[in-house]
């Protein structure tokens, strides 16, 4: 952490200073006061004894929840693998377990993706698809587009024969208000490239998913 005279900034637009926290030009105090209004609001008193620490721990939360406003998913895809010995068939990492928020009520979206590419001239390491899956989760999002989002990074940082996508979330903004239907899951899907063109690759790629 820099002294108070001496503040760091990156590209990220975050500046951190020994007492306070700058992001994206929002000071840590006003988002606390927000969490302030917020806690007396729904009718509480945030200078009880339970609350008092609340607004700091809020702050915090939202600085991990939200850290993939911080990251940039194609750089997590730039280092890539030429030698893989005429591989080319499907590469799926599967089950890869999320949290992302819902962007029309902030509140949780927990769910798995599954990740496939056919390769066309080189791959990249496996944890990297994790990371992009979670650089897109921890942001407010709609599942729709961290789908689409998720399948076009690969797609544009690797140049494959093709990705594929399939995204199975639970929303809690339907789960625990609103219609209030717990269990429910949605899924989502993006293909491109081979997937989406020939049926029979498709139906390999659903049948490593549901081996």
């Amino acid at each position: 952490m820099a002294p108070l005279d001496q503040p760091t900034s990156s590209d990220t637009g975050v500046i951190l200073t020994e007492t306070a926290t700058v992001l994206h030009g929002v000071s840590r105090e006003d988002a606390e006061a927000a969490v302030r209004t917020l806690l007396i609001w729904a009718g509480d008193d945030p200078n009880r004894e339970g609350l008092v620490d609340t607004p700091s721990r809020v702050a915090k939360a939202y600085s991990e929840f939200f850290s993939g406003y911080e990251t940039d998913p194609a750089a997590m895809l730039s280092r890539t693998f030429e030698e893989v010995h005429g591989y080319n068939d499907i590469v799926l990492l599967r089950d890869i377990t999320f949290q992302s928020h819902c962007e029309h009520h902030v509140v949780p979206i927990t769910g798995t993706a599954h990740v496939a590419y056919l390769p066309a001239d080189r791959v990249v390491g496996i944890s990297k698809l994790a990371r992009v899956v979670d650089a897109y989760a921890r942001r407010l999002q709609t599942q729709e587009t961290m789908t689409a989002q998720i399948a076009n990074c690969i797609d544009q940082a690797l140049l494959p024969r093709g990705v594929a996508v399939i995204i199975k979330a639970q929303h809690q903004c339907m789960t625990t208000r609103g219609v209030n239907k717990p269990g429910v899951a949605m899924v989502t899907r993006t293909f491109t490239g081979a997937f989406d063109a020939d049926p029979a690759i498709e139906r390999r790629l659903m049948d490593l998913i549901n081996t």
